[in-house]
């Protein structure tokens, strides 16, 4: 099967980000065009894999730069940010949790 490099719909997501983003992109590659092509816009990311707007699937080499060692939408890490999340979201002061992860 030949690899596709046409991708409509994360190139459409590319000229619109290209209007209200320096380089169409927040990423390392701050100018998307020195790399060439069109970067793809992922929508989903399960485990080791990852889905753009166009339908095709990849495996993330990347792991969002590092912080996806437990692979995306981790069922533990799911429920965790859940029950966090469910006791409010950012107060402006400092809490248990903070002490907690830095120990």
């Amino acid at each position: 099967m030949a690899y596709s490099y046409e991708a409509p719909v994360s190139q459409s997501l590319f000229d619109r980000a290209s209007v209200v983003t320096p380089g169409g992109v927040n990423s390392p590659v701050r100018a998307f065009r020195a790399v060439g092509g069109t970067p793809r816009f992922m929508v989903s990311g399960t485990g080791p894999y990852l889905t753009d707007a166009d339908g095709r699937e990849y495996v993330d080499l990347v792991c969002s730069w590092g912080p996806m060692i437990l692979g995306h939408s981790h069922p533990e890490v799911i429920a965790a940010v859940q029950e966090a999340v469910s006791r409010g979201t950012s107060f402006g002061t400092p809490g248990e949790g903070e002490v907690a992860l830095a120990e």
